[in-house]
């Protein structure tokens, strides 16, 4: 079974990090793709970040593009969101799962991210 658990997330201020981390299961994970999610309170969920099966590819949505950097381990199984220059417009719950139109319906529960003074 497909199981993605996403963990990091917390309280910061404006200008501030995180690092985000989603440990994956259940799935040939080095052989895949794997992207970033978030979605605030009355927003539809939205692509963050997606990063290619060996990581030697990123791309970006151009609200974060330049803020956020999205790595990968693959022998630990584990996709990474490093965010710097945190904004208030950046609180969200935020997930991991393959980018679209891949997406897996087994989603985990995400990690709050809130960026307020």
């Amino acid at each position: 079974q497909v199981q993605l658990v996403e963990s990091g997330g917390g309280l910061v201020q404006p200008g501030g990090s995180l690092r985000l981390s989603c440990a994956a299961s259940g799935f040939t994970f080095s052989s895949v793709a794997m992207a970033w999610y978030r979605q605030a309170p009355g927003k539809e969920r939205e692509l963050v970040a997606a990063i290619t099966s060996a990581g030697g590819s990123t791309s970006y949505a151009d609200s974060v593009k330049g803020r956020f950097t999205v790595s990968r381990d693959n022998v630990k199984k584990t996709v990474y969101l490093q965010m710097n220059s945190l904004k208030p417009e950046d609180t969200a719950v935020y997930y991991c799962n393959r980018p679209p139109p891949y997406e897996v319906g087994s989603w985990g529960q995400g990690t709050q991210v809130t960026v307020s003074s």
